[in-house]
């Protein structure tokens, strides 16, 4: 597995002129860099370490082969690749992942790099699954993502700059619907589907974060990316933001193009992720997926567990395996007498599924007992995710019969970290005993 020492970033630029600040900053956050100064450096890096992206110099005169010699360098694992500088806006689209004129702040760059890095990890993902679901007789078609215009919600007071973006967004094809107030937003959001929202940083602050607060507890809202468009420097902890659940944060002096196309990238993303989803959901017709939730079964996911732990150690990736046990209380027991607990797994395996990132494995192991794997994510982060899940079923309210009080659901949860040299069931029953003892 990576180590905390170990770079997992690759810089490739003649000087540290432009990129250096950056550098620094990603080293601060635990996306360790490195950097090489030419083309063959950059090829034995990526020889000797498992590194995660790349991040090149616009400027560099070997732009424009470097791409290409870097994926091949980087073999099975598919590298992400940034290009930034005042050239960047020429090289958008084509060999890179994402292009920036000017280095952004190092939060947003971790955030996009993540973002990036999982996406690669999403195909990786999905051939794995391709694999397990053959062995079980059937077939797992990725589909093509929706291609109708991407929908993008716009919410905030009307404003120049915001104007701007929202016409450079429907001059780049998007469908844009614009909200002035978070009650509107709400209305739209609960109405029609959306790939993206951007919400416009009023001086407060305070409309936009109520509108991210409101999708993060919301499991149809979830995955939907987040754009904060700033009005001004300075306004707020940038680590913040992203922390509060914002894909992206555009600063008041980004060109409304950049910010536009930095919106479109996370929109068509959502739709790729969202078409993987449909897949996995058609696979229920299959007969091999839990008949009431769409999960894997338990043998499925046993199956499918040994081969995403082999990959992660060859890839030497971690890989975070959960645990999630309806907890017991009085409530409950009544709900069992009356067969409500029943009714509602359904409804609560639709959450699991919806809340786990689209690389994850979700999986009912036995009637109230649930199970997650998740691919490149260490144990700490898998803890955060799993009780971030249970946090948002626990808001929900179920039909506990005629003139009874709605009862609400609460977990005991378990985390375990794919130790090397470990295997698939020994890493599934440390998850099992590491269940708390008390509820999230």
């Amino acid at each position: 597995m990576i180590s905390g020492l170990d770079p997992r970033v690759l810089v490739v630029a003649e000087t540290d002129e432009r990129i250096g600040a950056l550098c620094r900053g990603l080293d601060s956050l635990g996306w360790r860099t490195m950097t090489a100064r030419s083309g063959a450096g950059a090829v034995a890096a990526l020889s000797d370490f498992q590194l995660e992206a790349a991040i090149l110099d616009a400027e560099h005169p070997e732009i424009g082969a470097l791409p290409e010699a870097l994926r091949r360098a980087a073999g099975a694992r598919r590298l992400p690749v940034i290009a930034l500088g005042p050239r960047a806006a020429d090289l958008s689209g084509g060999p890179f992942d994402l292009t920036m004129t000017e280095p952004p702040h190092p939060a947003q760059a971790a955030l996009r790099i993540e973002q990036l890095v999982r996406a690669a990890i999403a195909e990786e993902e999905f051939r794995l699954r391709q694999q397990t679901f053959a062995l079980h007789g059937a077939t797992l078609d990725p589909g093509t993502p929706d291609p109708s215009p991407v929908r993008v919600l716009i919410a905030g007071a009307p404003d120049h700059r915001f104007i701007a973006l929202s016409n450079t967004l429907t001059a780049a094809g998007g469908e844009v619907v614009a909200a002035p107030t978070p009650y509107t937003a709400f209305d739209y959001l609960h109405e029609s589907a959306f790939d993206a929202a951007v919400l416009w940083g009023a001086p407060d602050h305070a409309p936009a974060l109520s509108i991210a607060s409101g999708m993060k507890r919301n499991t149809r809202l979830y995955h939907i990316p987040l754009a904060l468009y700033l009005r001004s420097e300075g306004e707020i902890n940038l680590s913040e933001l992203y922390n509060r659940g914002f894909s992206e944060v555009a600063a008041a002096d980004t060109p409304e193009p950049e910010a536009a196309a930095r919106v479109l990238d996370l929109a068509r993303t959502h739709r790729r992720h969202l078409a993987i989803r449909k897949a996995l959901e058609g696979a229920r017709g299959a007969g091999i997926m839990d008949p009431s939730t769409g999960l894997f079964t338990r043998h499925l996911f046993a199956s499918h567990l040994g081969r995403v732990a082999e990959a992660a150690s060859a890839r030497r990736r971690p890989l975070s395996v959960c645990v999630l046990r309806v907890a017991e209380s009085d409530t409950l027991s009544r709900a069992r007498q009356g067969g409500w607990l029943d009714r509602a797994m359904p409804q609560i395996g639709a959450m699991v599924s919806r809340l786990v990132r689209v690389e994850d494995t979700a999986a009912r192991l036995a009637p109230e007992v649930f199970a997650l794997a998740l691919p490149a994510t260490p144990g700490p982060a898998a803890r955060l995710a799993v009780e971030r899940i249970a946090a948002v079923i626990g808001c929900t309210a179920f039909d506990a019969g005629p003139d009874r009080t709605p009862f609400v659901v609460e977990f005991n949860v378990g985390v375990a970290e794919l130790m090397q040299g470990e295997g698939a069931a020994a890493v599934l029953e440390r998850a099992s005993a590491d269940m708390q003892v008390q509820p999230v």
